[in-house]
């Protein structure tokens, strides 16, 4: 059986098949979120998995499974494109505003930048790899990914990244550091970026290049 509320808020610390459990909930959770699903009863999920464990009767036929997890999917889509809308204009907002700020540089693409360090090294060519260091951070704060916080630099080919980043790489010197804002046209557009980058996010990156592999 299946008991949602084994651990309450505490951290697993039970038998090996009750942290076992945990651990097989977790990975499926993050399965799960990381296909964009944010919101389940956990009731009814959780009761699914006993009855399909149990080879207990479904309580939902096929044909209503199906129109259970459309009508869900459509929903999902009715929020998603709101979110892309929103976010859209949350974007050009910041984004107009910031490009009014005398530190702040503005480039044709719509890229803009401040410079935090000034460094004196090399350019890096298109077709270059890099190290770096960077910090990505959504519009109100949330870190997505940051090497930083890993305290382990980055290495990759400028034609490997989104846009916006592999522009700004291509006009830094090594020892630079810059903060660097990113559209989200020259960034992840319409499709996001699994759970942590909705779709039409505009971005926001510390980058600080360290070298050029060649």
């Amino acid at each position: 059986m299946l008991a949602v509320d084994v651990f309450a808020s505490e951290p697993p610390a039970g038998s090996v098949p009750q942290r076992y459990s945990y651990a097989m909930g977790v990975r499926l959770g993050q399965l799960l979120k990381g296909q964009g699903i944010q919101q389940l009863d956990s009731a009814a999920f959780a009761a699914a998995i006993d009855d399909v464990l149990a080879d207990r009767p479904l309580r939902l036929s096929d044909d209503q499974m199906r129109e259970a997890i459309a009508e869900q999917q459509r929903a999902f889509a009715a929020q998603r494109a709101q979110r892309a809308l929103a976010s859209l204009d949350a974007g050009r907002r910041f984004l107009t505003d910031n490009a009014a700020r005398g530190d702040v540089v503005l480039l044709p693409s719509g890229l803009q930048y401040r410079v935090l360090r000034t460094g004196t090294g090399e350019q890096p060519r298109p077709d270059d790899s890099v190290r770096v260091h960077y910090h990505g951070t959504l519009l109100d704060g949330r870190v997505f990914d940051s090497s930083v916080e890993r305290n382990q630099p980055a290495e990759f080919a400028l034609a490997g990244v989104i846009p916006g980043f592999s522009e700004a790489l291509s006009r830094m010197h090594v020892g630079d550091h810059w903060q660097v804002f990113v559209p989200s046209e020259l960034a992840y557009g319409e499709a996001g970026a699994g759970s942590d980058i909705g779709p039409n996010e505009a971005l926001v990156f510390e980058i600080q290049l360290l070298d050029i592999l060649r």
